[in-house]
This record gives structure tokens, sequence and C-alpha cells, in this order.
């Protein structure tokens, strides 16, 4: 039998033209979408032009965070194992049928689609009543969703189509793709928009600003350092540039604790610098999309969600993702993100079957000869629980939890890389400041190793793991393989060492455990492919790519 122990305690076509209407005060996604917004009219006042922008917040990316996020964000980065859910990521075999390629290829379209109908209306329809402020914050919001949309697209499937005009988008089977280098130009172009054309301050509570453009830019350009085939310093630089802007301007600071982070009650806190806005949208269930619906594909069972959801008992950790954590008590990001048998939450209320509400007692379901154990380390992260865990607010298959865009722990660490060659004095300085807050050992150096290894452990089940590997495979490709074939990616089971309060578990692999744990990762299955119903849409899509003419772009 082995044994691993760790001791603890000592798309084209999809984008259509409608923007939908929100209600605009002090929360501006009280309530969800009423009406279309198609005609001239509507643009006339500064409050209808943050209305029109309001849906960027979440219903338009709802098809990519519903299953695809943790489909290829994390399944294909090898924080996720499984025995049927998201076999196809899991394994590499990601086809153009996949139906989380799809929904990401669509979703991200839509997104794009949606960003240039908000885009044009203001600029053809704003009205002389809406401020100039109010409408470059409009088109900026507009920009910086945009170039979000246009980041996860060229990172999974390489050249894709630059398109500004819905018209081109929806009506257009000759559309062709544009060069990687040109992809990434664009997206730029976009957040330096956002930066230029934000306020310092939101001008409403969960809002996009200034500093939330500034860091995703240095996040940008960290990535297109390396596109080239080897890191360009003066993407490093700029990387570096404004990361350290946001750490000194903004006014963001890291949450003192760790699983704080992923409760409702703290949507938009003080480490939050851009995150997708969710509602609560029971009062009116005609609004599908508004509503965060991770919690029923995560959840391993509907005690802890309340309804007929809680359909992740099948996935959970992969044992190389679980490797990497220092400890799995003291290191706080384990048991915020992981549930091991006999973890104790005392803010989600279970309701087993048959029984009576108690605080959630992760179980230990299975026996092997008197000892317990569990086939899964079940998903934590984005789990909230039930109703009345979260005032009220939980239907199935929905919750109010934001999606984090950028967290301020990122732009330390993106700094600590961009910097590590010219100042790995101050590089390691904010690289332990993510690991104090964590609750595990600082260092006394940093590697890019490090860096790397703990931005997977800090945004894992964040959508994030698979954009380290993409950001790698630029500049050395075979590294990225490497370490993706390498990933134990099989199943296995963990044993407490009591129930309930275990103070340590065991990892092991029964012998009769036969199914497949590494998979080769290449250049032929390492990028996704274009879902085959886009090719039949736009046969130009198998043509060589093209630099895009940016004549006229701003």
């Amino acid at each position: 039998m082995k044994k691993y122990i760790k001791y603890s305690k000592v798309l084209l076509g999809a984008a259509g033209l409608m923007v939908l209407l929100w209600g605009c005060g002090d929360e501006f996604l009280d309530r969800p979408p009423l009406d279309a917004i198609v005609d001239a009219n509507f643009y006339q006042n500064d409050e209808q032009v943050l209305a029109g922008t309001a849906p960027l917040y979440n219903i338009v990316w709802f098809s990519y965070n519903d299953k695809a996020s943790h489909g290829i964000g994390d399944a294909r980065g090898g924080i996720l194992t499984t025995g049927s859910y998201q076999l196809e990521n899991v394994r590499f075999n990601t086809t153009g049928e996949t139906p989380e390629n799809g929904a990401s290829w669509r979703a991200f379209y839509n997104v794009v689609g949606q960003s240039n109908t908000l885009i044009n209306n203001i600029r053809t329809f704003s009205g002389e009543n809406v401020t100039d402020r109010i409408r470059n914050h409009g088109i900026a919001e507009g920009r910086f969703m945009r170039g979000l949309a246009y980041a996860y697209l060229v990172q999974n499937w390489g050249p894709v189509p630059i398109i500004t005009n819905n018209t081109t988008l929806l009506q257009d089977t000759t559309i062709a793709r544009n060069t990687v280098e040109s992809v990434w130009e664009f997206i730029i172009k976009d957040f330096r928009f956002a930066v230029e054309n934000l306020p310092e301050t939101s001008v409403q509570e969960g809002r996009l600003n200034k500093w939330s453009a500034e860091g995703m830019l240095a996040k940008m350009y960290l990535t297109r350092a390396g596109v080239s085939g080897s890191r360009a310093q003066n993407d490093l630089d700029s990387a570096a540039y404004f990361a350290k802007r946001v750490i000194d301007n903004s006014g963001a600071e890291l949450m003192d604790n760790y699983e704080d982070l992923f409760k409702t009650a703290n949507n938009n806190n003080a480490e939050t610098l851009a995150a997708l806005q969710w509602t609560y949208n029971a009062p009116n269930l005609n609004a599908w999309g508004a509503q965060n619906s991770v919690q029923a594909f995560l959840a391993f069972g509907s005690e802890i969600t309340g309804f007929g959801d809680g359909w992740g008992g099948d996935i959970g950790g992969s044992k190389w993702m679980l490797e990497l954590y220092d400890d799995w008590v003291f290191d706080e990001r384990r048991k915020a993100t992981f549930m091991f048998p006999g973890d104790h939450y005392n803010y989600i209320t279970q309701v087993p079957a048959g029984g009576s509400a108690q605080e959630l007692r992760v179980p230990s379901p299975n026996d092997d000869g008197g000892r317990s154990y569990g086939n899964r380390a079940w998903v934590k992260k984005y789990v909230v629980g039930r109703p009345e865990d979260n005032d009220g607010k939980v239907i199935q298959q929905g919750t109010e939890i934001n999606t984090y865009i950028l967290r301020l722990s990122d732009v330390y660490l993106v700094y600590a890389e961009a910097i590590l060659d010219s100042n790995p004095g101050e590089a390691l300085t904010y690289y332990n400041m993510v690991r104090e807050r964590a609750g595990v050992p600082t260092k006394t150096s940093v590697t890019w190793e490090d860096i790397f290894f703990e931005r997977i452990v800090e945004f894992a089940m964040e959508g994030q793991a698979w954009y380290e590997f993409t950001r790698l495979h630029y500049y050395n490709p075979q590294l990225a393989y490497q370490m993706l074939s390498g990933q134990d990616r099989g199943t296995f089971r963990i044993y407490p060492d009591q129930i309930p309060d275990p103070n340590m578990w065991e990892i092991e692999i029964p012998d009769s455990d036969t199914s497949p744990r590494f998979f080769d990762v290449n250049g032929s299955n390492f990028n996704l492919p274009i879902p085959s119903v886009e090719l039949s849409k736009a046969p130009n899509l198998r043509k060589p790519p093209v630099p895009y003419d940016f004549s006229g772009q701003e």
C-alpha cells in the first residue's frame, strides 16, 4: 500500500446585443435586471449610464463562472481530482466538444460583445446631461471587462479574433484570428484606458476604480513579459511600477483571517481590488444568471446547501495540490479551501438526512477495518452554506458570494515576481507578507519557484492555477509541460487519526486503485481547441493569424 503522511499540530455567434437595466443607487446591484436597453433614448444621464454598465459585473460572466472557471482554471491547472466530473479537463483530453470549453469561449465573447455594445452606445447616444466623468467611467468599465475577457481568450486558445464591432461578431463568417502579440497589445491598451479614466475611489461599492485597473495592468504586463519567448525587462518593470502604485496608494490591506475572505458577509472587503458582484435573485427568479451558482457544483451535499443541489461529492483537491501545503492545520488556506474529514466549520449549518441542525462536521463516511476515511478532500472555497448562514440569501444554485477578479495578495506576488532579480530583498518582504497572513513560517530567501507555488496555494479554487501555467508557457514551455505532466491527479483515500477533532491525516493510495494518475501534457494538448461549433460557423478561424490593424484605435 502506497502512503503519504502529512503531520500537523506539532463563440463567435454567442454574443448578443442586449444590455440589461439594473437598479442604481448606493448599492448598485440591489435588484436583478428588468428591461432591455437597446435604444438611443436610454443613456441620458449619469445614473442611466451606470445602470447600463452594471451587468458587466455579473450576468455576462455567468456561463464562465458557473462551471468552466473551476473546470478550466482549476481542473486543467492540477488543483482538482475527480472520478467523473470534469474528467476531460483533469486528464488533458479537452476537445472541441467539451462543454466547459464551449461555455468559456461563448462566455468570453459574450463579455466582449456586451462591452462593445456598452462602449459604442455611450459614445453614440449619451445625452448632454451625462457628465464627461461618468461617460469616460462607463467606457472604462467596458474596456476593463473586455480586456479581461481577451486575457482569458488569448491564454486559452492562443490567436483569437479581436472584435470591436458587434455586427462583425454576429454576421461575418470570414472573421480571422489575430496574432498573440496583437491580442496582448489590445489588452494593454484597454487596461491603460481604464487606468486613465476610472476614479481613485469607487463611485459605488463594488465598482471598479483606478487601483482595480492598475493592479490588473500590472498582472497583464507580468504575463505579456514572456510572450516573445523570453521575459522582456520593460514589461517586468511596468508590472512592478503599477503593482507598487497599488500597494502604496490604494488603501487596500490584507484581511487578517484568510478564511474570512470567502464569507458573504465580507463581500467587497479591504483586500478586494476587483470582484464580480452577484445578487440574491429569489424575488425575481426570471433573472437567471445574476447569482453565483458555483456552490451547487462544489458543495459535497445538500445537507450544507439547504436545497437539492450540492453536487460536488465526487471532486476535491488533488494529491499534488494537497502536498503543496506546508502544514494541513497551521496553513489557514488549507481548511479555507478544502474540507478534510473531521474539519469543523462553526459558521456553516449541517442538517444530515434524518438528523437535526448542527455546526458542520465534515463526514468521514467510509470504513476500512475500523479506520474511517473520505474519498475526497472536498472543496470549501466559495461554499458558503445554507440560507440561515447567509442572512437568508441563498437559493438553489444561487448565492451572493463575490467572485474575486483581483485581491491585494495577488498584487503582492505580482510585485515580488516582477522585481525578484533586481531587488530580491523587497520581493522577499511581500512574499513573506502573504505567508505570514496564512500562518506559515516566513523564509529568509525567495526564488521564482517559491513565488509560483505560493500563488498556486493562495489562489487554489479561484480559477487561477491554469493561468499560472499559461504565463510560464510563454517563455518556458518545456518546464510547463514537465510540471503539469508530473502532477498526481489520481484518486486516493484520506484518513483522519481520530473523529472528532483529528490532529493529523494520512493520504493513502489503495493497491486496488488502478485509476490513471499522471497525464502527458505537450504542445499538442496545452492550448484549448477552438470549439467545434465555432469552427463550423467561421471556418476562417482555421487559417493562420494576422496582425491586428490598430489604426484609429485609442
